[in-house]
């Protein structure tokens, strides 16, 4: 467009972004626009990537020096399994990234696998699974699933978790081990999860323009993965939600996803399973990035990561906060 600069750009999203309440997290978007824009879904697909490879690369943090890490295949499916140092025998906890189907990788999300399992105290296997358009739903989910049965036979004490798209992947895995009678879960850790609420209503409409996400790249993303009806593509479509593992659920109050958790937790309590919503007022879709910069994103971070103790460990959710 004429005389519409970078500059111009980054101070519309400097103004844009000044009424949000929490400084770490309007911090966190105005930097992150500087190498992912809002309109980047407009973009070619591998113009995407490289937008989203340079954005993580600039959040990223160092791994804890308590965590090793290595870099190997479960069932074919490139994967990356961090250790704590100082714990034997600890249960796993298998993690999908975010990314809506389409970007990330083992990198992508590498500082949070492994302050999860420094944390935590437990081990962490990220899954590489293929993304769309080249390889549409069912090929990642199918990955994701294969890699759980492989960790399954060396490691009996298993949780599974995400965020945003990951989120739905862990959940559509809980819905399946549930089917299949085996690997029996401990729990699932659903971090701003889409899982496939309707779009007409609710967080969809109110949050249709959040900072960060919108609802009409969450239709894109559900496009170009090409789920369709498929509970294990779409995991509120399900019918039966009883006998599932407990669930840990964080809703970005900023966050066009939000009523997703809501509904899934609603329907897991009336099947009689566990489930517990930590609502965000003041953050938004990928806060995770913002973990060093804003204190709730902080705070955030760390139920997450009890939760993921709690249930690892001992099977059952933490407290909830008061």
């Amino acid at each position: 467009m004429p005389g519409v600069t970078r500059r111009n750009i980054l101070d519309e999203i400097e103004q844009k972004y000044s009424g949000l309440e929490d400084p770490g997290i309007r911090d966190f978007l105005i930097a992150g626009a500087r190498f992912y824009p809002p309109d980047a879904v407009s973009f070619t697909m591998a113009e995407q990537r490289a937008f989203y490879d340079r954005y993580c690369a600039h959040f990223r943090k160092p791994r804890p020096d308590s965590v090793t890490a290595q870099d190997l295949r479960y069932a074919g499916v490139p994967c990356r399994h961090y250790r704590p140092k100082d714990v034997a025998d600890a249960p796993l906890l298998v993690y999908l990234h975010g990314g809506g189907f389409v970007l990330g990788g083992l990198d992508s999300h590498d500082d949070v696998c492994a302050e999860l399992c420094a944390g935590a105290r437990i081990e962490v296997v990220a899954v590489d699974y293929r993304l769309a358009p080249e390889h549409p739903f069912p090929a990642g989910f199918e990955d994701c699933w294969a890699v759980l049965k492989a960790v399954a036979s060396i490691n009996a004490e298993i949780i599974v978790g995400g965020d945003s798209a990951g989120g739905n992947l862990a959940a559509a895995l809980a819905l399946k081990a549930r089917d299949e009678e085996a690997p029996r879960l401990k729990g699932q850790v659903l971090i701003y999860p889409g899982l496939g609420g309707d779009m007409r209503k609710g967080s969809y409409v109110s949050q249709a323009n959040a900072p960060g996400l919108s609802t009409a790249d969450v239709q894109y993303y559900r496009d170009v993965y090409r789920g369709g009806s498929s509970k294990y593509a779409e995991p509120l479509r399900e019918t039966d939600y009883r006998d599932l593992p407990p669930a840990f659920l964080v809703a970005a109050a900023l966050d066009p996803l939000h009523d997703d958790c809501f509904d899934y937790a609603a329907r897991l309590r009336a099947a009689g399973v566990q489930a517990d919503v930590r609502r965000e007022p003041l953050l938004v879709h990928a806060f995770l990035r913002a973990r060093t910069m804003s204190m709730p994103a902080r705070d955030s971070f760390d139920a997450i990561t009890l939760a993921c103790a709690s249930l690892a460990h001992h099977g059952r959710l933490p407290p909830e906060r008061t």
